[in-house]
């Protein structure tokens, strides 16, 4: 438990990430629509070693959402790629969004070296360099961090 809400891991379908997946719609972002599409698909089920995807619940409710991944866009199987990472706007600043990067990075050590993601957010940007990532100029990346 941190703070007044648990992190655990989570598997798809899952009825509770409907209201997040809605919220994140309405404010134009559409990766929760992809990490659902690509489940169904099996394209992406965070079940290879180092993998993971977690939710910040709060009386039983989910208020935040995230994944760790191989990176896709990186020959090398020791990159991983974080993924998805959602917090309902009435939790954020309340250190879930942190405690879901921190699970998930603390996972993927021994496994990934090192961890990418990509974001157009401002505020989405300052919170990973907040978290330790730095700015990369890469087509396919926007941020890295060593773990």
């Amino acid at each position: 438990m941190s703070g007044d809400f648990r992190i655990t891991p989570i598997s798809l379908p899952l009825p509770e990430l409907e209201p997040l997946r809605r919220e994140a719609a309405q404010h134009g972002f559409r990766f929760l629509e992809r990490l659902v599409a690509d489940w169904e698909s099996g394209g992406n089920r965070f079940d290879q070693p180092g993998e993971r995807l977690v939710g910040a619940f709060a009386s039983n409710r989910l208020i935040a959402v995230g994944g760790i991944s191989r990176d896709p866009h990186m020959a090398a199987g020791n990159v991983g790629r974080l993924r998805h990472l959602y917090v309902a706007r009435a939790y954020r600043g309340r250190g879930a969004g942190s405690a879901v990067v921190d699970d998930l990075l603390r996972q993927a050590r021994g496994v990934f070296h090192e961890v990418r993601l990509r974001t157009d957010s401002e505020q989405a940007a300052r919170f990973y360099l907040r978290r330790g990532f730095l700015p990369l100029n890469d087509p396919n990346a926007s941020h890295s961090r060593g773990i």
